[in-house]
């Protein structure tokens, strides 16, 4: 985890993510920004950079995707397009900025867009406010993207939401707990080199031999 801005970024559990979202960030904005970071597992630069149009329509009603222009990408690579799920589509209700908004997020004294740093700064009193160590704004991206590997998604899939360059680039940000070592150390117990206890329902006389290989027969 980050420690005075050296380390890689804080995988958040949930039960710091509802800390921060009840307790740290103190109002819709600040919840929306880093919502939008969670629930789309963008980066802190494209959201602070997204334009209220791209995310509300006409009518100040949320869009069913999200649109990360090209050129607010890192490396500028490609236009992605996300789905806004449940939670987030809340928190953009709550904030629903005036449909005169340029940006989605205005900078001081609504000119231009708020900064990334100042965005980090906002994280950090956050953090301090609820006792979050090692958290940054690349926490919301990593957090992400690791629950969707570790909920089984393709990488493929991962990928197109991520927007990263190659396979390889993505799966640095995925974080192996110590719990999966352990389960895929367990896993090899099937290889067991000793036999193993044998039950049979049928003869409780049995119940403590062991298991040996058989081999069937060819005639078989």
């Amino acid at each position: 985890m980050k420690i005075d801005r050296h380390g890689r970024a804080k995988i958040l559990t949930t039960e710091e993510i509802q800390l921060l979202f009840s307790q740290g960030l103190q109002n819709n904005r600040d919840r929306t920004l880093f919502g939008i970071c969670l629930y789309t597992a963008c980066r802190i630069a494209e959201a602070c950079t997204l334009r209220r149009k791209d995310v509300f329509d006409e009518k100040r009603r949320v869009r069913p995707e999200l649109i990360i222009r090209k050129g607010n990408t890192k490396g500028k690579l490609a236009t992605r397009t996300i789905p806004v799920g449940e939670d987030l589509r809340n928190l953009l209700v709550d904030y629903n900025p005036p449909s005169y908004q340029w940006f989605l997020f205005p900078g001081r004294h609504g000119k231009g867009h708020i900064n990334p740093d100042s965005a980090a700064r906002i994280l950090r009193s956050a953090c301090l406010e609820v006792g979050i160590e090692g958290a940054s704004t690349h926490s919301f991206r990593r957090t992400a993207l690791t629950m969707m590997s570790d909920s089984g998604i393709p990488l493929r899939v991962i990928q197109e939401v991520s927007g990263h360059r190659t396979l390889d680039e993505l799966q640095k940000y995925l974080e192996v707990r110590p719990e999966q070592v352990r389960g895929a150390i367990a896993s090899l117990s099937m290889l067991s080199h000793v036999g193993k206890p044998c039950y049979d329902d049928q003869n409780s006389d049995t119940q403590n031999q062991q298991c040996e290989p058989t081999l069937q027969s060819k005639s078989d």
